[in-house]
């Protein structure tokens, strides 16, 4: 986390000794209104199982176990009203996994269980964008020269709300096995929880920063921390169910990956198995944005879709 605080802190030296006249002009950002973009990067959960080598929490970055990151990427519709906002259309989806096996912590080890979970997210964000350098305009001023000089240099903050659907898997004889329909923990039977869903609400909070390629690609870098709404995503919430009356009711497989320990006496039914804490992760994308916008913002007409450059008076 280091490294990423680092350039973070670097994007923001750098951007903002940037000119405040070149900083959102209506004839330079009106010329970016409509963008598209895709991203490609990592994922790491964060929740009950694996994480680092302490105990740990759903919710801190303190225990990213980066053994268990995975690939996730991400597609979008970005549209800005404003000088400082926009708001985008985004979906995200990817591998979310935790391992205990993966981590040193003595009793996580020992509990021994673990998931991965395919999701798909989409939501709604809303960006500020807190510093910019951009411009569009001459390089120099001799006539018969065309030399322009571009600028699209943007740093954002992102918030936002979704929905994320997702499904836990356990490693059991050689084979991905669904969680949710064996009721791990009890989940419909006596004194047990309900079962749960597998669609959570999702709140999206990040950071971005993107550079102008030319005037129709940037490339850029986003961090995003989302909260989700359920303690589930990794099959783990609450307390140990007894397995021999999991195992009657669902089979002997739900009633092994209810308590798959090494040691399974070390957790009787009634003891705890996972926290009440919900779920998080952290993705981190690469991403590559086109300019869409079909008219130029100014009066010169509308600048053709494909082409590199624009038709405006200068």
């Amino acid at each position: 986390m280091k490294y990423i605080t680092l350039t973070i802190l670097s994007i923001v030296s750098t951007v903002s000794f940037a000119q405040s006249s070149n900083f959102n002009t209506q004839r330079n950002w009106a010329m970016n209104k409509k963008e598209i973009s895709i991203g490609l990067g990592a994922t790491s959960f964060l929740g009950d199982l694996g994480g680092a080598n302490q105990i740990g929490t759903d919710y801190s970055l303190k225990d990213i176990d980066f053994n268990s990151t995975h690939f996730g990427g991400s597609a979008s519709f970005r549209y800005r009203f404003h000088p400082y906002y926009a708001t985008s259309t985004m979906v995200n989806l990817g591998m979310l996994r935790g391992n205990d096996a993966l981590t040193a912590e003595p009793i996580r080890n020992m509990r021994n269980l673990n998931f991965r979970s395919f999701f798909v997210m989409l939501s709604q964000r809303f960006e500020i964008i807190v510093l910019a350098n951009e411009k569009i305009g001459r390089r120099y001023n001799i006539p018969g020269l065309r030399g322009f000089t571009d600028h699209n240099e943007q740093l954002y903050l992102i918030a936002g709300i979704g929905a994320m659907y997702y499904n836990p898997k356990a490693m059991y004889q050689g084979g991905w096995v669904a969680l949710q329909p064996l009721h791990t923990e009890g989940q419909g039977l006596p004194d047990g929880p309900e079962n749960y869903k597998r669609i959570t609400a999702t709140v999206p909070l990040g950071i971005g920063f993107r550079m102008g390629i030319n005037r129709m690609w940037r490339i850029g870098l986003e961090a995003c921390y989302v909260k989700t709404f359920s303690d589930y995503i990794d099959d783990v919430h609450g307390t140990y169910y007894d397995p021999a009356i999991i195992g009657a009711t669902y089979g002997p497989q739900a009633a092994y990956l209810s308590n798959p320990s090494n040691n399974p006496g070390a957790f009787n039914p009634g003891s705890q198995r996972g926290d009440k804490q919900k779920d998080a992760f952290l993705y981190v994308n690469i991403m590559v944005t086109r300019n869409i916008t079909y008219k130029s913002g100014t009066r010169s007409g509308p600048m053709k879709f494909g082409k590199r450059h624009y038709r405006a008076k200068f």
